[in-house]
């Protein structure tokens, strides 16, 4: 029997020059860089994984750099904003950080966001990022502390996204499929949540818009857990037979995986919280022999035969370093 998704698994962007980016996702937010990889469908381009401290689905957000592309411009169908979690008294540490690297961070209106507060910035290539007070953390959160950031104030793992879906009825009704339930509405913001206790919320904007171009700068897709394989073969035939564009499963060495694309225009990822048996080891989807960021380029064995040809073709990348927390303190946070 198919079960309702309890949130999000993680948000894929596009970005540009990947160590300037990495040392954004890595050094100014201070999460996890947890795999250093490539792009199964591209393996001449990078894949980086960044999140909490062991990489638990519902805190990773990863991007693929492509720094020869143009620019791309948020629109429609596609996804505005990627939201994390931050403890609620944070928010001042925070405007502080982001002042001191001169990155613009502008307050959310709360009244727009049922109630939200929290900040909007940018990461290098223009996504929009948020940082949202989020009361009692992210239930399960397991923060990554041993980076510039301390536990005080670390990201607790995703809030939501925001979405500009072509057809907000249409998107909703894959939402309400997956188990995501009706919760509010503001204006042009309708907002959907997931019955877990972490990653939950997606807002769906039904507003005016340019078409979606990809490129740097956007979000490329939002993934939702579910427990296994087989629990993805049951989703992929109830979509199939609803006439919805469904992927077959991939096997992305790390989870399992579909791609479903509805009538709202989305594209929506279905990603297993159960590793696959012939993966790597280890909790999450952190490298368990990394003791601080993931410095080693991870292939899968049918990529290993051509790993000379792929580094050397790859762009340069100077990853984050694993730093003390010494930025942290509890008493920044009040300021």
């Amino acid at each position: 029997m198919i079960s309702d998704t309890p949130g999000l698994h993680h948000v894929t962007g596009i970005v540009g020059e990947p160590t300037a980016n990495a040392d954004f996702y890595g050094e100014t937010l201070g999460l996890r860089l947890l795999r250093r990889t490539v792009n199964y469908e591209e393996r001449l381009q990078y894949h980086l994984y960044f999140g909490d401290a062991t990489g638990s689905p519902g805190s990773v957000v990863t991007v693929f750099p492509d720094p020869n592309a143009d620019p791309g411009r948020p629109g429609k169908p596609g996804y505005e904003a990627v939201a994390f979690a931050v403890p609620p008294d944070s928010l001042g540490y925070w405007r502080d950080r982001l002042a001191d690297r001169d990155v613009e961070a502008d307050p959310l209106d709360a009244d727009a966001r049922f109630g939200d507060r929290g900040l909007s910035l940018a990461d290098p290539s223009g996504t929009r990022i948020e940082l949202v007070a989020t009361p009692g953390g992210e239930a399960g959160a397991d923060p990554w502390t041993d980076g510039p950031v301390s536990a005080a104030n670390a990201i607790r793992g995703l809030h939501g996204v925001t979405a500009l879906p072509a057809d907000p009825y249409g998107t909703a009704s894959v939402l309400e499929t997956l188990g995501f339930e009706y919760e509010a509405e503001s204006a042009d913001r309708i907002r959907y949540r997931a019955p877990g206790d972490r990653a939950t919320v997606v807002d769906l904007l039904d507003r005016d818009a340019a078409y979606l171009r990809e490129g740097p700068g956007t979000l490329h897709h939002a993934a939702v857990r579910v427990a296994d394989r087989e629990a993805l073969l049951e989703w992929h035939d109830l979509f199939r037979d609803r006439g919805y564009d469904v992927s077959r499963v991939k096997d992305r060495h790390f989870y399992h995986s579909l791609y479903v694309r509805g009538p709202g225009g989305l594209l929506v990822e279905l990603a297993t919280e159960a590793p696959t048996p012939d993966g790597p080891a280890g909790p999450g989807l952190a490298d368990p022999d990394a003791t601080g960021h993931a410095a080693d380029l991870y292939l899968p064995p049918r990529f290993e035969p051509d790993r000379e040809l792929i580094e050397s073709q790859l762009p340069a990348f100077d990853g984050p370093g694993a730093t003390e927390a010494s930025e942290g303190d509890a008493a920044d946070s009040q300021r």
